[in-house]
């Protein structure tokens, strides 16, 4: 029996006809920014595979290999897990809150023996799946404008209200913006889409003197004037403009960057390292992270569009958005065109916990994409994914 089910047509197919389905492009496009973060991890090192290169070379070596194991998953398996990861990853939130490790004044870690991690990360795609597969089993007129936008809103907001109490302004603002991206992806109204744009206008005072921290309205003043506090609370954002600046067009070379070799440039090997790619590879080395990071988006939202099943499509679309929001805020936070909220460059700047996050992302949108002509049912189950 169990032989005629794997040799029924369409049904189980075969592992190496999968992984011959895998775009291969879009995985050299990962290696080569992978590559390159791992390139100026050596160099901000001091010329070393310690203390940071080699970790991020192993990690995305372990990641990447996850991302192609989660390729050929069938997507019924994601559309059964969904609402589960959405349940574990908010009481993971709420544990955080409870008995969260605190560093540097933020309380965001759970430490299990050994092993520390942000479950604010795991959110972030499983807001995601959550959000496909409500809308993959609603009516398409349910997306549009009705009641029902109600508990979408909802699932968003619970999970952003309790990142921002961490505090953790930058993970929150992704959550948001990655859950608004998939409503809009769903069908959502214009006139709900006004609306929740100016609700957001309005409520933008009463968040700077009411919901956010002290160092948090500080942030946002010094965006607007950094000269204001060269030495204080501008200093990171001015030492940015000056190793991004002294680049040039061709950069100083690997090792021979002032700013970062000499850390004047701050957190140069995680938030700012876009600024270290600049002053050491020059203008040319910076925009050739943006421009794979470019093709990396338009590949992921291809693969998307290709899905027959809204679950599907949703998802993989929703991926790639929170992708495109970390390229975009770093990029726009290193030049001083956004206030400084810790978002990473993913695959370049150094992090576990993101890379994870981002690596189980592009393995989903792989799984679209070899999975895209499978139909999936309005109702998932643990018996469904598996039948």
């Amino acid at each position: 029996m169990v032989q005629s089910a794997l040799s029924r047509p369409g049904q189980r197919e075969r592992y190496d006809s999968k992984i011959g389905q895998i775009d291969w492009v879009f995985v050299a496009l990962l290696l080569m920014v992978a590559g390159i973060g791992a390139l100026i991890q050596y160099s901000v090192g001091g010329m070393s595979w310690e203390p940071w290169a080699y970790t991020q070379l192993r990690n995305f070596a372990l990641f990447l290999t996850m991302a192609l194991i989660l390729a050929v998953v069938d997507l019924r398996f994601w559309l059964w897990m969904a609402y589960p990861a959405y349940a574990v990853s908010l009481i993971l939130l709420v544990l955080v809150e409870l008995f969260g490790d605190t560093r540097m004044g933020a309380q965001r870690w759970l430490e299990f023996g050994p092993v520390s991690f942000q479950p604010s990360e795991f959110m972030k795609l499983a807001i995601v799946l959550a959000l496909a597969q409500f809308y993959h089993e609603r009516k398409p007129e349910d997306a549009n404008w009705s009641w029902w936008l109600l508990v979408p809103a909802l699932m968003i907001a619970v999970p952003s209200g309790l990142v921002m109490h961490q505090p953790d302004l930058g993970t929150a603002m992704l959550i948001m913006l990655t859950g608004g991206a998939v409503m809009v992806l769903a069908g959502l109204n214009w006139k709900a889409i006004a609306a929740a744009a100016v609700g957001a206008a309005a409520s933008i005072p009463l968040a700077f003197f009411f919901i956010l921290h002290e160092y948090q309205r500080k942030r946002i003043l010094t965006f607007l004037n950094p000269e204001g506090d060269p030495s204080g609370d501008g200093y990171h954002i001015l030492q940015s403009k000056i190793a991004m600046g002294s680049g040039g067009l061709l950069g100083k070379g690997l090792g021979l960057g002032s700013q970062s070799q000499l850390n004047f440039l701050p957190e140069k090997h995680t938030d700012f390292i876009m600024a270290a790619v600049c002053e050491e590879l020059g203008m040319v080395g910076g925009a050739m992270v943006l421009l794979l990071n470019g093709l990396i988006i338009i590949m992921a939202l291809r693969m998307a569009a290709l899905s027959h099943s809204h679950f599907g499509r949703l998802a993989a679309s929703g991926a790639i958005a929170t992708y495109a929001c970390y390229v975009l805020i770093n990029g726009a936070m290193v030049m001083g065109l956004f206030p400084v909220v810790g978002i990473p460059m993913p695959m370049v700047s150094y992090g576990g916990s993101v890379m994870l996050t981002v690596m189980a992302g592009f393995g989903l949108i792989l799984g679209v994409k070899v999975h895209r002509y499978q139909e999936l049912p309005k109702q998932s189950s643990l018996l469904a994914a598996f039948e």
